[in-house]
């Protein structure tokens, strides 16, 4: 058994649906990063960036068990050790990587400070209403959508004609468009994307997985301050 430590946000997500898709089993551990779990000695053995989330697979290269952190990292590894949702030759491979690349460092970077502007800065207390920061990571997220829709004109999927773990890493982040202040309505092709990844067993496990943990960060104050105002 694999074990997870997760908390039900879009980059926990992301692994939940791989273990799902790839039919693993794991055990999952509550990291409730509203309440500081992140910060806990024992986790950051696991994770030292005090992010969620990470594995502990005690069936690793060699036998040996190993700790993994960052969810690129994590779904590189699982595809390895499956040979599942990679892609099936090298160049479909690179695809993947890149894609998985762009997720990491644009849609999920960008889309969390969109959400962040948008939605929990004007929140919190003092508000921290900022027209500039809300329109430039609104905007930018725009862009990133853009450059994906145009992509998916070419691909039924991210990477190419196959389910991979770039749909994995992208799809969280992209279903929640509506909080980021996007539309689809320019998009016909992301959001057949979005349907069609959604629409499978496994993502709609992986998604689900504590799904009634979720908590509105706008009304819990004590969870603003551990999360955006912490110093270390």
């Amino acid at each position: 058994m694999i074990d997870l430590y997760y908390w039900p946000t879009p980059n926990g997500w992301k692994v939940s649906i791989a273990l799902e898709e790839m039919s693993l089993p794991y055990d999952t551990h509550l990291v409730n990063i509203g309440a500081g779990d992140q910060f806990k000695p024992d986790f950051l053995k696991i994770a030292p960036n005090n992010r969620m989330p990470a594995i502990v697979d005690p069936d690793g290269p060699d036998g040996a068990p190993i700790s993994i952190f960052e969810s690129g990292a994590i779904l590189q590894y699982l595809a390895r050790k499956t040979g599942q949702f990679g892609g099936p030759t090298e160049r479909d491979r690179v695809a993947v990587d890149q894609w998985l690349m762009w997720q990491m460092g644009g849609v999920g970077p960008m889309a969390g400070q969109a959400h962040h502007f948008l939605k929990y800065a004007p929140a919190m207390d003092p508000p921290n209403d900022l027209p500039y920061a809300k329109d430039r990571y609104r905007t930018e997220t725009g862009r990133l959508y853009k450059v994906l829709d145009t992509q998916l004109a070419r691909n039924e999927y991210v990477a190419g004609d196959f389910f991979s773990i770039a749909d994995m890493a992208i799809w969280p982040w992209a279903s929640l468009w509506e909080g980021q202040e996007q539309t689809l309505d320019d998009k016909p092709n992301l959001a057949r994307w979005l349907d069609l990844v959604g629409g499978r067993e496994g993502v709609q496990k992986g998604r689900a997985l504590h799904a009634d943990q979720r908590s509105n960060l706008q009304a819990d104050k004590k969870a603003q301050d551990l999360l955006f105002k912490r110093k270390s």
